[in-house]
Order: structure tokens, then C-alpha cells, then sequence
């Protein structure tokens, strides 16, 4: 009798950016070195502005080779694509949590627990801040951005399925894309006007999703 194939040893999560990277890290060893690449990405960024993410420079910053960096980021948009995507899988895990939480609990105001909890992201995340509202964005960044939005939008409505208020079909995937990308485009502005966050824009922009949320709601 034959043996039955073992099945594959589980292999570790790619590390946050790895989808943009010349080549994936596959032990710790690199992937520890990745990280420590792209923390002194991060603190150019945030210090110096998207001007100063050149490799040289951020090799210098992370006291490695540029040889080293090279592997993984060969220039300045791969660094930018890194670092945002790194970004995206941290935003989502948020709504995973989010979406996971809905589950067990019944909250008085979904829209301003999701609101708050991102607000509370953007003023942490200077980083995230300094690349959004820089001019350095490349193409493969606004296209995964779009890709990112999507599936966020796909954990506002898990949230909704969770909390029972709707049914699942296309014009609730519809919706809550929409309710993305206006929530999205108010946060932004609300974070350009003042670090912290202009506090009567998002007010304003919980007002705005409760009554499209509470509209869309109601047609089930």
C-alpha cells in the first residue's frame, strides 16, 4: 500500500510588504533584516520627508549594505511600495479584528467605533501620514491602494452581517465601497487640516455614514 503524501510543513507569513519586494524573505534571519530595513524607512519618511527615501540613504540609516538592500528594494518605489503595503496589511488586520469583534458584541454606534478606531490610526501612524500627504505615491502603491479599499470596504460588510442588519449581496458590497471611499476621502481631510485630526470634520463624517449606513440598512 502506498503511503499517503505528508502534508507540507506550514510556512511562516510573509512579512507586511512583501507582496511589493524584489524577493521574499523566507528566514528569520532576513526577514529580521527586512524589518530593520524598513523601519529606517519609516524614520526618513517621517523625519526627512519621501525625497530622502534613497536607497543609499536608507541603507546608511539601517547601518547595512546597500548590496543588502538591493535583494529586496532596488530603488525608491520599491521602498514606497514596501512600506505602503505594509501599511495596508496592518489597516486591515484592524478591520479583521473589527469585523471578529461584531460577532460577540452589540455596539450602540458601529459607525463611531470604526471612525474612532481609525482616527486613532492615523494619529499614531505618522509614518502612513507622511506618505499619503507626500507627492511620492507610485502607480503600483495607487493600484493596490484601490485593492486595499476594496477590501476594507469587504470588512465593513462583514461587520454588518455580523451585527444581523443585512443581507448579503451586491448592492450591500456596493455600499460599502462607497461608504469607504467617502470615509476615506473625509479622514484625509480631516488629518491635513490638523495632526490630530480636525475633531468637527469627523464628526461631520460620523453624521454622513450613519445616515448612508442607517439608508442602506433599511432597504433590508
Amino acid at each position: 500500500m502506498d503511503r499517503p503524501t505528508p502534508p507540507p510543513l506550514p510556512q511562516p507569513d510573509p512579512p507586511p510588504g512583501a507582496a511589493a519586494l524584489r524577493r521574499t524573505p523566507r528566514q528569520a534571519r532576513s526577514r529580521a533584516r527586512l524589518a530593520l530595513l524598513l523601519a529606517a524607512a519609516e524614520r526618513i519618511l517621517v523625519e526627512e520627508g519621501v525625497e530622502a527615501l534613497t536607497t543609499t540613504r536608507v541603507a546608511a540609516e539601517a547601518k547595512v549594505s546597500v548590496g543588502s538592500l538591493y535583494q529586496y528594494l532596488p530603488d525608491r518605489g520599491a521602498i514606497i511600495d514596501a512600506l505602503a503595503a505594509g501599511w495596508f496589511t496592518r489597516l486591515e488586520g484592524v478591520m479583521d479584528d473589527l469585523a471578529r469583534t461584531a460577532t460577540r458584541e452589540r455596539w450602540e454606534d458601529p459607525v463611531g467605533v470604526l471612525v474612532d478606531t481609525y482616527a486613532h490610526i492615523y494619529r499614531t501612524e505618522h509614518g502612513f501620514r507622511a506618505l499619503w500627504f507626500g507627492s511620492g505615491l507610485t502607480e503600483r502603491t495607487r493600484e493596490a491602494d484601490r485593492e486595499h479599499k476594496r477590501r476594507m470596504a469587504d470588512g465593513i460588510r462583514r461587520v454588518l452581517l455580523a451585527l444581523g442588519v443585512a443581507r448579503d449581496d451586491e448592492a450591500l458590497t456596493r455600499s460599502c465601497h462607497a461608504a469607504i471611499l467617502a470615509a476615506d476621502a473625509l479622514a484625509q481631510e480631516a488629518f491635513r487640516r490638523e495632526p490630530e485630526g480636525d475633531a468637527a470634520l469627523l464628526a461631520e463624517a460620523k453624521v454622513m455614514l450613519r445616515g448612508y449606513l442607517g439608508a442602506v440598512v433599511a432597504r433590508y
